[in-house]
């Protein structure tokens, strides 16, 4: 990613709303995972560590960045052990095998992201699971995937193909950012149309259009645990190597 959005995402990523409620939405979503009381976690391409703490609320944690701007930040907040490291190729922590891995908003920044989903299936335990989420919908391409080195955005069809193309069974599958996607499709339209100059996504609001944002994103938990969004600004999935038994839902 281009420098500023590391500086940008860990000057915020504890307070805006985008952060806060993806990071309920998925704590939703991963426990109702079957993991170990003692599960083995890797977060992949984690950034300047904004889901450390969280992830660490399910078992010990081990994270892998590229970033030599991002790692410190992560290794700063003293959360599990992180460590250097590069999908698809140099995956580190040796032999080390994970109950749960994390590939949050990943997969968009990799040229090779099929070899990277192949990758990390080697580093899972036979029951374990990758939770993953992209960027949806090609047409929403803007400034802010620019600013963050995106290869691509997915449609849900190709994200499948992907997964499954990987190796990978399919547990849950949804959009989510639903219920702002009118809102913010429709921004991002208008500044195409009009070529209107974009504004960052990450600014900063007010508490509490802060605090209402947050709390419309992060109502969407309850919702992804019983069925599958239709639409969405991302799209979320939880998979498993072919052999792993079914979550039943």
């Amino acid at each position: 990613m281009d420098p500023r959005a590391y500086e940008q995402m860990a000057g915020l990523e504890d307070r805006h709303w985008w952060f806060v409620g993806r990071r309920r939405i998925l704590r939703q979503v991963i426990a109702g995972i079957p993991l170990p009381l003692a599960a083995c976690i890797l977060e992949a391409g984690c950034g300047s560590g904004g889901n450390l703490e969280m992830l660490s609320q399910f078992g010990q944690v081990w994270a892998m960045e590229r970033s030599e701007i991002a790692l410190p930040l992560a290794r700063a907040r003293g959360i599990g052990i992180v460590a250097e490291g590069e999908l698809p190729h140099r995956i580190p922590f040796g032999s080390q095998q994970f109950d749960l891995i994390a590939l949050l908003d990943v997969l968009e920044h990799l040229e090779e992201d099929k070899a990277a989903l192949e990758a990390l299936i080697q580093r899972l335990k036979p029951s374990g699971y990758l939770v993953i989420t992209v960027p949806a919908y090609p047409w929403l391409w803007s400034a802010h995937d620019e600013l963050n080195h995106h290869k691509r955005r997915y449609t849900a069809a190709q994200l499948l193909s992907l997964l499954k193309s990987a190796g990978l069974q399919i547990h849950t599958f949804t959009f989510f950012n639903s219920f702002l996607f009118p809102l913010a499709a429709g921004i991002r339209l208008a500044q195409k149309s009009l070529r209107l100059k974009e504004k960052q996504d990450l600014n900063m609001l007010s508490p509490w259009i802060n605090w209402l944002l947050t709390e419309i994103f992060a109502a969407e938990a309850y919702l992804i645990s019983k069925f599958s969004l239709p639409f969405g600004l991302s799209l979320l999935a939880v998979a498993s190597p072919m052999k792993t038994p079914s979550l039943g839902n």
